[in-house]
Formats: C-alpha cells, structure tokens, sequence
C-alpha cells in the first residue's frame, strides 16, 4: 500500500489557500482515480482506491498543519507501512508558481507540517513539492500563504492540479521521471508559450505576370520624350 498524504488546513475559510494546496492535489487525484466517498479517520479524512496496480490510502490531516505528522504516524502504524511508502503533497514557496518537483529526503524548508512529519518518522519519505511562488518578503509570508489563491492563478492551477493527477500512477510506481514529464505539459499560466513561425508567403504563380518596376525604363523613343516632358 502507498499512503498519499495532502498537506492544508481544515475549514471552509482554508480551502483555497495556497498553503491548501496539497490537499486540493490530493481532491484531484481521488476524483481522477475514481476513489470512495471520504471518511474520518487518522485526525483527517481518508479515501481508500487503487491507482494503477497499487492499493492507495489518501489522508487529508485535520490536524492544522504544525501537527500533520500525528495523523501520518498513525495511519503508518495501523496500515504497517515505512517511510518509503509515503508520498507527501505540499506548497513550496521557492518554487515559482506552477513548477512541481519530486524528491526523496530533504529537510523540511521552514514548511511547519513537514517539520511536523520529518519529527513522527524521519526524512525519508517521497515529497511532491508544488510552487506557489514567493512574495518576496519573509515577513509577509505567512499571510501570503494563508490568502487564497489570487484569480488570475486560476490558470495555472486549472492546468497543474489534473496533470498531477494524470501522472498519478508514474508517482505511485516510483517512476519520477515519467511523473515530471507529464506535468511538465502543463505549462504555468504566465510562462508565455514561443509564437509560431511565420508562415512563408506563397510562391508567385509562373501564370501571374511579373508587377512591373518602378524604375522600367520606357519601352521605346517616343515614349522616353513623353516621359521626359511630364
């Protein structure tokens, strides 16, 4: 079994917070994978499906998020799972919004509910780590995280969330590679795309007559001495 772990905190007035970000990636993946109704259980709400080949446990902590470890730790205890089994979801401030990045290990970044699970069962587990962008002030950062999302980061949310949920299998299997491909495609909203190339003008037709030059000379004496006097 893998155990995929949305990081947010509980509440309608949460819900679209950056900081929530795990868990709507989490909404995402359950929806796509067809997975039951959720339930309580663990300090959060879990749903229970199968990705792939793969028998998968979802936990959204309702813990608030300084304490996302407790409810970790205890769906780990009672399903017998290690550390390799889990697939933590969550916002990355030093990431620009949209880039996703997968990574075993690590430290915990000044993000308060990996602390919180890096204390329950150590560093080594699988972390997702979602760009939310930086404000550029480490003294308005938690009231940036804390703020929903703004509307014109619909864009990209809109494109990133499924793909992460596409790639759902891929991040099962372990195959990271493959997962950061197909969430690649899904370009931020903001990043703009190269234009085309200009499509090459149509070649003359060998029917159509030449436009004649603005500089031709007259064709013959008379014509030149008309020219000459006008």
């Amino acid at each position: 079994m893998k155990l995929l772990v949305g990081l947010g905190n509980p509440g309608a007035k949460y819900a679209r917070n950056r900081h929530n970000v795990g868990w709507m990636a989490l909404d995402a993946i359950g929806a796509a994978h067809g997975f039951a109704l959720w339930r309580s259980k663990f300090h959060g709400q879990i749903a229970e499906g199968r990705i792939g080949t793969a028998r998968v446990l979802l936990l959204k902590p309702e813990t608030f998020m300084n304490l996302s470890g407790d409810s970790v730790r205890a769906a780990m205890a009672f399903h017998k799972l290690e550390p390799a089994d889990v697939i933590v979801l969550h916002d990355e401030l030093d990431l620009a919004p949209g880039r996703v990045r997968a990574r075993v290990g690590g430290g915990a970044a000044g993000h308060n509910g990996i602390r919180s699970i890096v204390a329950h069962i150590g560093p080594e587990f699988l972390r997702v780590r979602i760009g939310i962008g930086h404000p550029g002030d480490k003294r308005v950062v938690a009231n940036y995280v804390l703020n929903d999302f703004a509307k014109d980061e619909a864009g990209w949310l809109d494109a990133v969330l499924p793909a992460i949920a596409r790639a759902a299998p891929e991040l099962v299997a372990g195959d990271l590679g493959r997962f950061a491909n197909v969430v690649a495609l899904a370009a931020p909203a903001g990043e703009p795309k190269p234009a085309p190339p200009p499509k090459p003008a149509p070649a003359p037709s060998a029917a159509a007559p030449a436009a004649a030059s603005a500089t031709e000379a007259p064709a013959n004496p008379l014509q030149r001495l008309i020219e000459r006097f006008r």
